[in-house]
């Protein structure tokens, strides 16, 4: 659906306030979330959010090391492009939440600098 989970574990003593709610409360921001695809063996990519939420609806893009999820609002995640080694069956293993599989899916590109 697009939520984004604080990062911050409930009860855990936090430095400064951070800025994630204000960039995601922004009109026209688009959020692309960049991460591990799993910690240490559990998925980080859930159906829903289990930790307070930043923002409802708010993630544009998922890129992770095995690959890159669009997120439609009403349709949920697409998987877009693949690591090299990866298949569609080791996503889906590694991943708790559904997605839907575009039918353009790319190797994971590279940005050209």
């Amino acid at each position: 659906r697009g939520d984004l989970a604080n990062w911050m574990i409930p009860g855990k003593m936090v430095k400064g306030m951070g800025g994630a709610m204000d960039l995601v409360g922004s009109a026209g921001t688009t959020v692309v979330v960049t991460m591990e695809h799993t910690a240490r063996g559990a998925h980080k990519i859930l159906p829903e959010c289990t930790l307070p939420l930043t923002g409802t609806r708010v993630v544009d893009k998922i890129i992770t090391e095995k690959c890159v999820f669009n997120v439609d609002k009403d349709a949920g995640l697409v998987l877009v492009e693949i690591a090299e080694g990866e298949t569609v069956d080791s996503i889906k293993e590694a991943t708790s939440a559904s997605f839907e599989v575009s039918n353009d899916l790319k190797p994971l590109q590279q940005i050209k600098v």
